[in-house]
């Protein structure tokens, strides 16, 4: 039977709510004009609310990973070491962008799956001591794996000089992060994630101590420059107005909904999520699964790929495969932004479908299903 309704369960793109893609449709705004400036200063301060930042929020054009590169080019200097946390695809990223400047990345390398330890971090500081950042993923999402990156903040009371940078892309809209109370300097998001906005938008925010080592080294990602014209409600370059309008309305839902309500809603989406795919069988990926994406590991002879292959042409729902060494060993199914339990269960449910077609039968049909009824209905 063909699909005539299709669903997004990837780590983004996300789905969009149909108030934020009315906002979208609505004609577009001069990006110097007076509307314009209004909606965008009351988006920053929707952000500052949803982050629970008072620091500086800027909102830039461009994916999660120029503000990725953005925050290395404007905060460190050529010959400048970080420590960065690589246990996935984006903790690669950030060591990417530290050797494109010039910067000496001190790898932790963490195994795909488990969480950096603490005492990891804490030994790489104490061993280099002239270290100016670490570089963290909150949640690495290529293995839906969440760091205690509020631990790490406790631990850099102690490094004054030293700015923890979390890339929580996948995280804030997932949980309910207070950016300055974890000590975070700089935090990164992206419209395209659990802010319910299609891709092109990166929000980047910095506290007092980020702001005095701004030194750019970048033309467009001139932070020192944007935030001297964000202030003002003005952009330094032509910003996409109507994702900044979108985002606008899907921040207003954020807070409607109440940020420990949406954070309580992602915990029960992926509590359903694991417990029915382990009903199936089959074993998690991450040693601390995160609440916004599930990695699940597939079974012996079952390609992730054609998994993924399958839900998408056969049955409408588009999940994610594995990245790097990972591909066609997992697949990834999203729970995170405008999601609910009909769309978990339905996420379920074609993953059986996928998994019996592929010649996997270690369960019987329904049960993934079935077990994740029972977290929706005890959580009810």
């Amino acid at each position: 039977m063909k699909p005539i309704k299709r669903r997004l369960l990837t780590p983004g793109p996300t789905m969009v709510p149909e108030r934020v893609l009315e906002a979208l449709s609505r004609p577009t705004l001069y990006h110097r004009s007076p509307e314009f400036k209004e909606i965008f200063l009351e988006t920053r301060e929707l952000l500052s609310k949803v982050m629970r930042t008072s620091g500086e929020v800027l909102i830039l054009t461009s994916s999660g990973t120029g503000a990725m590169e953005a925050a290395v080019s404007n905060l460190f200097q050529p010959g400048d070491s970080a420590v960065v946390i690589v246990g996935g695809k984006f903790g690669q990223r950030w060591e990417e962008l530290c050797r494109t400047y010039g910067i000496n990345p001190i790898v932790i390398n963490v195994e795909w799956g488990k969480a950096v330890k603490v005492e990891e971090v804490e030994r790489a500081l104490k061993e280099n001591p002239d270290v100016k950042g670490v570089l963290v993923q909150i949640c690495e999402t290529s293995t839906g794996t969440v760091y205690d990156v509020k631990s790490m903040g406790e631990l850099l009371k102690d490094y004054a000089e030293t700015l923890l940078i979390a890339d929580g892309i996948t995280a804030y809209g997932v949980y309910d992060i207070p950016t300055d109370d974890w000590g975070i300097d700089v935090a990164i998001t992206g419209s395209q994630k659990a802010l319910m906005t299609p891709p092109g938008l990166a929000v980047i925010t910095l506290n007092e101590k980020a702001v005095e080592r701004l030194k750019p080294r970048n033309y467009y990602f001139d932070l020192s420059k944007e935030i001297k014209q964000q202030r003002k409600g003005q952009t330094a370059y032509t910003t996409a107005t109507n994702l900044v309008v979108a985002l606008n309305e899907a921040l207003k839902m954020i807070l409607e909904e109440g940020i420990e309500n949406v954070a309580e809603r992602h915990r029960v989406l992926a509590e359903a999520t694991r417990e029915g795919v382990k009903a199936l069988g089959l074993e998690l990926l991450s040693e601390s699964p995160a609440n916004g994406v599930t990695a699940v590991k597939c079974p012996e002879g079952i390609d992730g790929q054609e998994v993924v292959r399958i839900a998408r042409e056969k049955y409408g729902i588009t999940i994610a495969g594995g990245q790097e060494h990972l591909k066609g060993k997992i697949f990834r199914l999203s729970h995170m932004g405008y999601v609910d339990q009909f769309d978990i269960l339905t996420g379920l449910e074609v993953t059986e479908f996928a998994l019996r077609e592929l010649g996997y039968g270690g369960f019987e049909f329904g049960s993934s299903v079935k077990r994740a009824m029972e977290v929706f209905f005890e959580n009810r």
